[in-house]
């Protein structure tokens, strides 16, 4: 038998570290008042925009009805209206790869379509961004403005973005999405019983900072308080339900002494998540419901594979005390253990470095609780499970004493 690693002899002094760490949690979240909560959890306003230069202008003169649809592959411009045969013109990026060239062949088939460039025939046709802030009904007053997005245009970081909320009157969360070339954010506006804000008063501000028709809205949605305060519910009605679930296979799989440990880990792992949320002012969003739920999974795994390993040892090791046998099956999956979490830790790593905005939050929150998976795998779940067994041999010898 290979050297045992007396795990047992750290149970106590862990014990005592875990309990700090646990304090510091609850203080944290304390002090901090709670946490950073994301867009997900705030009733108000959720705009996705994206910045980006205009490439052009539509107004509509004629006397028929004109509108404007698009997709991936072009543009639609639909003319109906009494007195008129309703038909669709269609441009493709395919046949006309420059704006400029699209501009011209409307002029060719809608002389009543005034199309205004304020910046570059040449810009790439592929490049086109289309808000879906405008009205699709074309008319003379209004423009209907397309947007463009250059592929080699430099990154917008987020602080950017709250620079240019910094002055609004509610609060403002941001979250970036996608690569930082999209130049894409989700903006939530924390709504007022008195002043419920509206969507134009976003774009006004963003453009007062970028510049004006530097904002294509992708999506503008408006969120109750009522919703919002279900999604938080939901939440926290989630997890506790999660750990039923495991404390009642765990029981009916192995004992309640395994069970109960199990569920203790799990909780020290979320209470450190949650530490380093609430101190790091990450914002608390549904990609960090996503991790603490995946480091959820992935520090039940590990226990399953201690308690197997424990109750094997118990059969091979039948006149072993039990904390020795603890110390054997600990010894025995911390080789599997390490490299088990080393190379996911790996890909996480890799996730973390090359992703940004929630997702890089996400990577961030699974390295933290990966690692506080592995110390809770071998001191806080042998520990407690140890304690357990030692309670009970001292009830049992009360027991044949007052006998």
């Amino acid at each position: 038998m290979k050297k045992i690693i007396r795990f047992s002899k750290f149970f106590i002094p862990t014990a005592v570290i875990s309990c700090i760490l646990v304090a510091f949690s609850i203080s944290g979240y304390v002090l901090n008042k709670g946490f950073a909560l994301g867009v997900d959890f705030q009733a108000g306003l959720i705009q996705e925009v994206q910045i980006a230069p205009t490439a052009f202008n539509l107004r509509w003169n004629g006397t028929t009805n004109a509108v404007i649809q698009f997709d991936r592959s072009g543009i639609y411009i639909i003319i109906s209206g009494i007195g008129a045969e309703s038909r669709t013109y269609t441009y493709l990026f395919s046949e006309y790869p420059e704006i400029g060239e699209i501009k011209n062949a409307i002029a060719r088939d809608l002389p009543d379509l005034e199309v205004t460039i304020p910046s570059s025939d040449n810009i790439n046709s592929n490049w086109l961004l289309f808000s879906s802030q405008g009205n699709p009904q074309l008319n003379s007053v209004t423009p209907f403005v397309v947007h463009y997005l250059d592929p080699s245009s430099a990154p917008i970081d987020i602080s950017e973005i709250r620079t240019a909320m910094a002055g609004f009157s509610q609060s403002v969360a941001v979250q970036s999405i996608g690569q930082p070339g999209d130049r894409h954010f989700m903006i939530r506006v924390e709504d007022k019983e008195d002043d419920r804000v509206r969507s134009d008063e976003v774009v006004q501000i963003l453009e007062s900072y970028f510049g004006k028709g530097y904002i294509a809205v992708v999506r503008s949605d408006y969120v109750g308080s009522s919703q919002s305060q279900k999604l938080i519910e939901q939440v926290f009605y989630l997890i506790p339900l999660a750990l039923l679930i495991i404390l009642i296979y765990l029981i009916i799989r192995f004992r309640l002494q395994y069970a109960v440990g199990a569920v203790v880990a799990i909780l020290y792992d979320i209470l450190v998540i949650i530490a380093f949320i609430v101190w790091t002012r990450l914002e608390f969003n549904t990609t960090s419901i996503a991790a603490i739920l995946t480091i959820l999974g992935y520090t039940t795994n590990n226990t399953i594979i201690f308690f197997d390993r424990v109750r094997e040892n118990l059969r091979i090791y039948p006149d072993h005390s039990f904390k020795d046998v603890i110390d054997i099956s600990l010894t025995n999956i911390l080789g599997r253990t390490i490299i088990t979490t080393a190379t996911t830790m790996l890909a996480v790593l890799f996730l973390f470095i090359f992703t940004t905005g929630s997702m890089k939050d996400f990577a961030l929150i699974l390295l933290v609780g990966m690692t506080s998976g592995v110390y809770t795998t071998l001191f806080i779940v042998s520990g407690f499970v140890s304690f357990w067994n030692d309670q009970k041999i001292k009830q049992e010898k009360k027991k044949l004493v007052s006998a």
